[in-house]
């Protein structure tokens, strides 16, 4: 019999469906915190279906060997389109995602466009990967979350849903706490600074405590652009800013 575990109904504004199979993961650090309150509040709901209720063999089995030979095991298009057909049925307009190492890289400009839809739809791949015919027959878009290999999507689902989630209407106490920080505005974020005055000889700069707030406008847009320009140069263009070598 197929089963999934869901956290509040699915009349949520935003509507989170996880296929996995380790559903056992989640909520996860999605429970506790900002994301946590937000969940018991309604203001988003979580649903995890378990991919091998899809099987229909009695092994329950989700992976093959991968055609032309080599390591490992692919999971299989028939099974996954199953769960996936359950999870998403026609109608849902939904992005369905695929959490590959191989997928385009995660941006805040993409996490601001899912926290405005719906809701999501995430397949969380395992073993050497996914059938190829799966990802184009459903429509998957392929998301990263960086250039390292994890055991499996789980882990990258939780990091999408927690940066999406946190900008959901209501989910933040201070909304310019979010409008103020690293990628926003296309560069990283200024330092912070905060009592004591001192810590082992090192000073908060003199301009954070003068109270002109147009200086200390500058001087935290000055220090974004140096970091940026230090850290992540390939974050300028974008920013409006000249590459410096």
């Amino acid at each position: 019999m197929m089963t999934s575990q869901e956290t509040r109904a699915d009349t949520s504004p935003f509507r989170a469906s996880v296929l996995t199979l380790y559903p056992e993961m989640f909520p996860g650090a999605l429970g506790v915190s900002l994301a946590g309150r937000a969940l018991g509040e309604g203001a988003w709901s979580l649903e995890t279906l378990q991919i091998r209720d899809f099987a229909h063999d009695k092994h329950r089995s989700v992976d093959d060997t991968p055609a032309g030979g080599g390591a490992g095991m692919v999971m299989r298009a028939d099974v996954l389109a199953r769960a996936i057909d359950h999870a998403s049925p026609e109608g849902d307009d939904r992005p369905r995602l695929l959490m590959s190492p191989r997928g385009k890289p995660l941006t805040q400009a993409r996490v601001r466009e899912l926290a405005a839809g719906p809701g999501v739809t995430i397949l969380c791949g395992r073993f050497e990967g996914v059938d190829q015919r799966l990802i184009e027959a459903r429509g998957l878009e392929e998301v990263s979350i960086g250039d390292y290999i994890l055991s499996g999507g789980e882990p990258a689902a939780l990091v999408l849903l927690d940066a999406v989630v946190r900008l959901l209407p209501g989910v933040m106490g201070n909304q310019a706490s979010g409008d103020e920080e690293s990628f926003e505005g296309g560069l990283l974020e200024h330092p912070h600074y905060t009592r004591p005055q001192e810590f082992e000889g090192r000073a908060i700069p003199e301009v954070l405590t003068s109270g002109n707030h147009a200086k200390i406008a500058t001087w935290r847009r000055a220090e974004a652009e140096r970091l940026t320009a230090e850290r992540r140069p390939d974050l300028l263009p974008a920013a409006g800013q000249p590459v410096t070598k």
